[in-house]
């Protein structure tokens, strides 16, 4: 048998690839107008995307993912894409206001997607918001799998009462996020201590917070506070998820790759305050690590170095800096007392002029990052325009210029022109009237005349 060329295997691992992209493309619906009319007779999972959009043709591959993933497990939910621009007017319908948008349709409801645009992040929420809303704990068993299964979950103890209601209408806006289960008291495990019943838990962190009405206000409030796990790590997504919670975020900037001290013992500080002290700063402070300083650079607008702490107020935009050297927990500890006394300068915030600053930061940004990726492009951008300009500033500058020119030479002539008609005016009065000889009349003899006269 005749060996196979690279250029053969290429064209083979080409076809296989294609093959496998039309075979995923299967599990996927293409919408359109009829979408509108028979949607409820199912539950929809749908991308509404642009066709020029970059970011939805980086989802396409992992949206058919999810289609064949789904298809291939039972799943009730139909996975389907709308071009938002071609079908405007149902896209508008639903809310869609950017590219990709995805969307869970259940009924009357529409569910947004915020989560990362991964194959098994988008799964989940599928799953978790196309079941039952509060999905009910029959057993310890039951409850066991569930704590094995979820890292963070909630649970209504008790009968029908006012915070069961509360609790409803919490799952019904929150679902997008986290999952809430119902369970009688003794289906719960045994370490867990209720002072009164109806209640409602989170557990999260290998252990579990009770709702209290006097000190954790509203109930959906606080679902929202604490659906996060108390230390994450950080990245760009989370920290605007973050913004919502109303909590301050302290994160370690760090370089992951660099195993010295002054590193690795940092992220060990942090996670040590966030385990040991989580009563006494849960309610106020989340906390993480972020690798690289460069995505936190340009939140700030500053230069940090790593490795670092900052505490972050993502509901203003205000941060706060480290005042102090942090060698262990004590530090921190002391660290996060100063900025809840107020004695640490918050720095940002969301001023005028801290938006001004934004607007140039931002502009700046764009255009260095746009010579680095590509600096022909760069100058094609910003070379071509300037171009444009200086070429229209000089032809109306010349312009200006030739115009005063010939204003000054039209000035000159009619002054010359008035002078030569002066002249030739003056010169006109000192010649004879027509008729009139140019020679003085000569003076005939006086007998002559006599003569004439006799």
């Amino acid at each position: 048998m005749a060996a196979r060329t690279p250029g053969a295997a290429l064209r083979l691992c080409a076809t296989v690839f294609l093959l496998e992209m039309a075979f995923c493309k299967g599990f996927v619906e293409d919408l359109d107008e009829s979408f509108k009319d028979n949607r409820k007779d199912d539950i929809w999972l749908v991308d509404f995307y642009a066709p020029w959009c970059g970011h939805c043709k980086k989802l396409e591959p992992i949206w058919n993912e999810v289609g064949l993933e789904m298809k291939s497990i039972g799943s009730p939910v139909k996975v389907g894409k709308m071009d938002a621009t071609s079908y405007s007017s149902i896209a508008s319908e639903f809310g869609v206001r950017g590219y990709p948008t995805i969307k869970l349709l259940k009924g009357d409801l529409a569910y947004n997607y915020r989560g990362p645009r991964t194959k098994d992040d988008i799964i989940e929420f599928a799953h978790r918001v196309s079941g039952a809303l509060i999905r009910p704990l029959p057993s310890q068993q039951m409850f066991e799998h569930v704590q094995k299964r979820h890292r963070v979950f909630f649970v209504y103890v008790g009968g029908e009462s006012t915070l069961k209601e509360k609790y409803i209408d919490a799952a019904s806006e929150l679902i997008v996020y986290t999952y809430f289960f119902s369970a009688s008291e003794e289906v719960v495990p045994e370490y867990v201590t209720l002072k009164e019943m109806p209640a409602v838990l989170v557990f999260k962190d290998e252990t579990y917070f009770v709702y209290d009405e006097y000190e954790d206000g509203d109930l959906s409030s606080w679902i929202n506070r604490e659906r996060f796990q108390n230390y994450l790590t950080m990245d760009g997504f989370l920290l605007y998820e973050l913004g919502d919670t109303g909590k301050l975020v302290a994160i370690a900037i760090i370089d992951e790759k660099n195993t010295s001290i002054e590193h690795t013992s940092l992220k060990s500080i942090i996670q040590e305050v966030a385990r040991d002290y989580r009563d006494q700063f849960h309610r106020d402070f989340q906390f993480g690590h972020m690798d690289g300083n460069d995505y936190i650079n340009t939140l700030l607008m500053d230069e940090l170095t790593v490795p670092t702490v900052v505490v972050l107020n993502t509901s203003n935009q205000q941060y706060f800096l480290l005042d102090r050297e942090i060698k262990n927990t004590e530090d921190m500890v002391q660290f996060i007392n100063s900025i809840l006394d107020g004695t640490v300068e918050a720095q940002g915030g969301d001023s005028i002029l801290q938006r001004l600053k934004r607007m140039v930061f931002d502009a700046k940004s764009t255009v260095v990052s746009i010579f680095k990726s590509s600096p022909i492009m760069g100058c094609f951008l910003f070379g071509l325009p300037l171009g444009v300009i200086s070429i229209m500033c000089y032809g109306i500058y010349t312009a200006d210029t030739d115009g005063g020119y010939i204003e000054e030479r039209y000035e000159v002539s009619k002054s010359e022109t008035e002078s030569q008609e002066a002249t030739e005016e003056s010169r006109e009065l000192q010649e004879p009237r027509s008729g009139q000889s140019l020679l003085p009349a000569r003076q005939e003899p006086k007998d002559v005349l006599e003569k004439k006269t006799d």
